[in-house]
């Protein structure tokens, strides 16, 4: 699947798996695996928080605690500036003694909650971080692009229960989703509720909820059959003027679109940045997500916060409510890395997350091969990784095809040296996407090339032939040469048959030229083709970058 967080992107904290570690150091082992980030000096965590005197005693304080893109980060623990960060237990530890501090505290989530989540809840669809979010008390959420990944009807029985065939019947979320740009195609009506009112000691507080318009983009076309994405801005101000008909002057957006600031709110970008400048003042406060990233910025008036990503960080947002007017009249907001030291793990939800992990132990811990050394996902200068080469060469194998080509955002994880689990190499391709076989000319490979460096730069990795590309010509005529195995030109007008998974062949990521190709067969899933070639390699193995990427110095 494509997703902002699958390479380093333009922000503060680019969560970039880069190593890890079998051994977790709370204990179970093969389960969790240990990544370190690449994050250059993020905050201390205040284990309590002072908070400021109130502007006024008869002012109300409120406090939101809000996290974004958890991707069912259940049993995994990451590493910032060297110290162990994140898991579902130690999250819980800080929010509930952030709860404590303030009866009037709402827990709130701006999507991606689930997908590309690591085996403990993707091999349960997801149904455990549905059940860790509800014995968490959560009170409202939105929707993102990967709760869209396995199509609407999944998502509305994560949401409000039902029964699959893999894991039989299920209650649904206890709370609240709400999302205001989503609309079902037949009926012409939102999927979810647009927005929800909620009153806190008294004063009501309304939220509004928003996906990025993206998500077509981003998500197999099955995910999102039957809907449409409308404008984020329209829907907003569209939901803003119903809810001040009802009175509602404190206001909360929670936007699974992305934005990015620095530490002091200075130099805010993106959607978030246009979003707050063209949505009613009344809206208060937005939540963002998506690209992972770190903002607190105050724009037009607007306190606009994201808090990275796999429950490493959340948002603390402090305002006060005049009661006599019922509006918001300050804000602040501070973003809390979840540094496991120094902090007890919540003891119900630890247990919580071992009954999960033990449900899918005897799967996850099958060995199914052993590397001599690191499979990362790191691209080097020209934008070739080690597993973007070892993952195309697979799906190459798998169909048989002259070329094979992935996207950068569908490889989450990196394998260290020594034995590969199972475990392991579904947390490396966790969609598990069916690969499509088909025909694309050389002047398609080339064109499809060149849609890299559109609006963000997405590095695709391939398999079956090499190619050169010169930074200093036009967006669109960056490739110099593709050669073939043997050494020769790729001819203009041949046919070739090219592999890519479903996502990438149906023009994901911008990537519309696969579009163009003919004759496509579906295949076996990238997963399992995945897993076959580790199985069929010797025992070690050794594999390193094949340098089939040169970029023109």
């Amino acid at each position: 699947m494509g997703d902002w967080s699958a390479a380093a992107q333009v922000s503060n904290d680019p969560i970039q798996t880069v190593t890890g570690s079998r051994q977790n150091p709370n204990g179970n082992q093969g389960l969790s695996k240990v990544y370190h980030d690449f994050v250059p000096n993020r905050p201390e965590a205040k284990q309590k928080k002072t908070k400021p005197p109130a502007a006024s005693q008869r002012f109300i304080q409120v406090q939101l605690l809000g996290i974004n893109d958890f991707h069912g980060q259940l049993n995994v623990t990451r590493k910032v500036n060297g110290k162990p960060v994140g898991r579902a237990d130690y999250l819980a530890a800080y929010l509930k003694q952030r709860a404590a501090e303030n009866k009037n505290t709402v827990l709130v989530h701006a999507g991606d909650m689930v997908g590309a989540s690591p085996p403990v809840s993707a091999l349960l669809q997801d149904e455990p971080t549905i059940d860790f979010l509800n014995r968490m008390g959560f009170d409202i959420g939105t929707v993102g692009n990967h709760e869209f990944d396995e199509g609407v009807t999944e998502l509305m029985r994560l949401i409000k229960g039902g029964t699959h065939p893999k894991t039989g019947n299920f209650a649904g979320s206890n709370f609240p989703w709400i999302v205001a740009n989503v609309i079902d195609k037949k009926t012409g009506k939102t999927i979810l509720p647009p927005y929800q009112v909620m009153k806190v000691n008294g004063m009501p507080i309304g939220f509004i909820g928003v996906v990025t318009t993206e998500t077509p983009t981003v998500v197999v076309p099955s995910g999102v059959a039957g809907v449409e994405f409308t404008d984020e801005v329209e829907a907003i101000n569209r939901n803003v003027a119903e809810l001040k008909k009802q009175g509602v002057k404190s206001i909360v957006v929670l936007a699974h679109n992305p934005g990015t600031s620095g530490p002091n709110g200075e130099n805010p970008q993106g959607q978030l940045v246009d979003i707050a400048n063209r949505v009613d003042d009344e809206v208060d406060v937005i939540f963002g997500g998506h690209n992972h990233a770190y903002m607190n910025a105050t724009i037009n008036k607007k306190l606009v916060v994201q808090a990275y990503s796999y429950g490493t960080a959340f948002a603390d947002v402090d305002v006060e409510i005049d009661p006599k007017t019922k509006d918001i009249v300050t804000k602040r907001a501070e973003i809390v890395t979840t540094f496991q030291e120094g902090i007890e793990p919540d003891p119900e939800i630890k247990k919580l997350i071992e009954g999960y992990e033990a449900k899918v132990e005897p799967i996850i811990n099958r060995i199914i091969g052993t590397t001599s050394g690191e499979l990362t996902a790191r691209q080097n200068e020209s934008g070739e990784s080690i597993l973007g080469d070892f993952i195309t060469d697979a799906q190459r194998e798998a169909m048989k095809t002259d070329f094979a080509i992935t996207n950068p955002g569908g490889i989450r994880a990196d394998i260290d040296a020594g034995e590969i689990t199972w475990g392991e190499a579904f947390t490396v391709q966790p969609f598990s996407n069916e690969l499509v076989k088909m025909t694309m000319t050389g002047k398609q490979i080339r064109d499809v090339l060149n849609q890299q460096w559109g609006t963000k730069i997405q590095m695709l990795q391939i398999s079956g032939f090499s190619y050169t590309w010169d930074p200093n010509k036009a967006v669109g005529d960056k490739v110099v040469s593709i050669k073939l195995a043997d050494g020769s030109e790729i001819n203009p007008d041949k046919p070739y048959t090219v592999t890519a998974n479903i996502f990438l062949s149906g023009g994901g990521d911008g990537f519309t030229v696969f579009n163009q190709a003919q004759n496509k067969e579906i295949g076996p899933t990238d997963l399992d083709a995945f897993v076959k070639y580790i199985e069929e390699q010797p025992k070690p193995f050794t594999y390193g970058i094949q340098n089939r990427i040169q970029k023109v110095q």
